[in-house]
């Protein structure tokens, strides 16, 4: 077998594929401008953290819609093996770089734009092997029992520990957990600070093209985000599994609790497709 079919892609992909790194790379530069635009607020006033979270994620959620119209491909694990070790070490590579003064939050960010692109290659390729739409409740069932346990008795509650120490007390080299965390802008902050792990936006991901496969509108603003990604139209798509990611960061936020993300937007999700599915019940009776 030719190792060219390891690392090829479709001529429609390739031009998906580009969109979507270039795309990465322009939020990474307008988290930054925000970033300095940033400092010059008051970083006690929580509204001002509220808009700076939402116009961040609000903005990635438009870099999800090249990932809705990628082209389903036959892939080996050779495929996957090569692609998924090939960016770990991107990833691990990236985070060898320490810079001062400047330098520190712009490679902030684009480390924060590989992350979410990471994300949402992995979460468009696991999209693909759901067959049929009710495989999501297990999934989300198993997926908040796993991440509750691991907050409360696993290595999670160890990570936070040893994030949160970091962060209010910065001392020597970040512990290893912090190059899988996406950072993002706040006001009066002098860094980006981390507000959800690599596997958060991977779920989002997940969600939003299983919607897409099913031709389910998860859009809380508009048309499907498949439409809008063919018409081009950037700005109008905010699917329901972002939102529930702003939820989790908000509710964690709020109480001052590092609440993991993973279950809470698995919680809701499956709310929102049980209320669907109620719906849809009501008016067909």
């Amino acid at each position: 077998m030719s190792p060219y079919k390891f690392i090829c892609f479709s001529k429609p992909n390739r031009r998906m594929l580009f969109l979507l790194i270039a795309s990465h790379l322009l939020w990474s530069c307008a988290v930054f401008g925000l970033w300095s635009t940033g400092r010059l607020i008051d970083a006690d006033n929580l509204w001002w953290s509220g808009i700076f979270i939402a116009l961040q994620l609000y903005a990635a959620a438009q870099l999800l819609m090249p990932a809705l119209l990628l082209h389903p491909e036959e892939r080996s694990r050779g495929f996957y093996l090569f692609w998924g070790l090939s960016l770990a070490v991107f990833i691990w590579l990236i985070n060898q770089f320490s810079p001062s003064g400047t330098w520190q939050p712009l490679l902030a960010v684009v480390k924060s734009g590989l992350l979410l692109l990471v994300a949402t290659f992995v979460g468009a390729a696991i999209a693909r092997y759901v067959n049929h739409l009710w495989e999501l409740v297990p999934i989300c069932l198993v997926m908040t029992l796993a991440d509750f346990t691991s907050w409360l008795y696993g290595p999670t509650a160890g990570f936070t520990q040893q994030i949160k120490e970091h962060y209010l007390a910065p001392a020597g080299q970040p512990p290893l957990v912090d190059m899988i965390l996406v950072k993002l802008a706040f006001p009066g902050f002098a860094a980006l600070a981390p507000v959800f792990g690599i596997a958060d936006w991977i779920m989002v991901v997940f969600f939003a093209v299983v919607a897409g496969r099913y031709e389910i509108n998860d859009n809380l603003i508009g048309p499907r985000g498949e439409t809008l990604a063919r018409q081009g139209r950037i700005g109008f798509y905010l699917p329901v599994s972002v939102v529930a990611l702003i939820g989790a960061i908000v509710l964690a936020q709020t109480t001052g609790l590092f609440i993991p993300a993973l279950p809470v937007i698995a919680l809701i999700m499956l709310l929102w497709y049980a209320l669907r599915y109620l719906m849809s019940r009501c008016f067909n009776d």
